[in-house]
């Protein structure tokens, strides 16, 4: 088991439903990594941008996409994960795609969808939480309103690092920082977001704000505002014990059960 974790943060603008576009842009992006790192973040719907006309640019997980994400992630020798408009069983899916060096697939569906948006009128939610073991870390990989719900995260699992890929809208850009670090401080867990900046086709505006927070809600990175930009950062294990061992607040917390 491993103490530390090298993961790489893209917070960048999105190509309105152009698949192909954002692979070659994100291609770019990944290749000017130089830096050895174990995990690389994309955004929500990077594909794509937070779109409701998920005919226009769904794919399914044979598609080119998520051929993209494993050739890629077996070329860099890093775990590749974010979310894209996955067609299965003639549903579709907001469907996160954490995909290891070696080319094997764990994918979790979004479950909270955003109604605000009508997301859940035309994608079909999640039910199932993912945990992955990752070089001997436990992850669990959440997408964007997600983050409103502290009970579907909470850490009952006892994972080590909880990360949000998202399309979060400036106009809301203090909830979105504010929910971060509280589900870092509650979880006793690295919390870290991930979103995307620019205006979509449908003119949403977004400011980034993608952020790394350690189990006591220090923000740790260095992530400019409004900016494209690679954050490379280094988790620690030991952080993690350290802290649960001397405040032992998980021990404390409350049982339940969803529904």
């Amino acid at each position: 088991m491993q103490d530390q974790l090298k993961i790489a943060l893209i917070q960048t603008e999105l190509f309105w439903e152009n698949p192909k576009q954002n692979r070659i842009h994100f291609t770019n992006k990944i290749e000017s990594i130089s830096e050895s790192v174990e995990l690389i973040v994309l955004p929500e719907m990077f594909t794509s941008g937070f779109t409701m006309n998920p005919k226009k640019v769904a794919e399914t997980m044979f598609g080119e996409t998520v051929v993209w994400m494993q050739e890629m992630a077996m070329l860099k020798e890093t775990a590749i994960m974010g979310s894209m408009v996955i067609s299965e069983h003639g549903n579709f899916y907001n469907r996160l795609l954490f995909v290891h060096p070696n080319g094997i697939i764990e994918a979790y569906d979004k479950k909270h969808t955003f109604t605000l948006a009508g997301e859940d009128k035309v994608y079909t939610a999640g039910k199932t939480k993912l945990l992955v073991t990752y070089k001997g870390w436990r992850i669990c990989p959440l997408v964007c309103y997600d983050l409103r719900f502290p009970v579907w995260a909470r850490n009952v699992e006892d994972y080590d690092l909880l990360i949000y890929v998202a399309n979060w809208p400036k106009v809301r850009i203090t909830a979105w920082k504010s929910l971060l670090k509280a589900r870092a401080i509650e979880n006793m867990a690295y919390c870290v977001g991930v979103n995307r900046i620019g205006l979509d086709g449908n003119n949403h505006e977004y400011s980034g704000h993608s952020a790394v927070f350690d189990v006591l809600g220090e923000k740790i990175d260095h992530i400019p505002d409004n900016k494209e930009a690679i954050e490379i950062i280094t988790l620690s294990k030991s952080h993690i014990k350290t802290y649960r061992e001397k405040l032992n607040f998980l021990n404390d917390k409350d049982a339940f059960k969803l529904e």
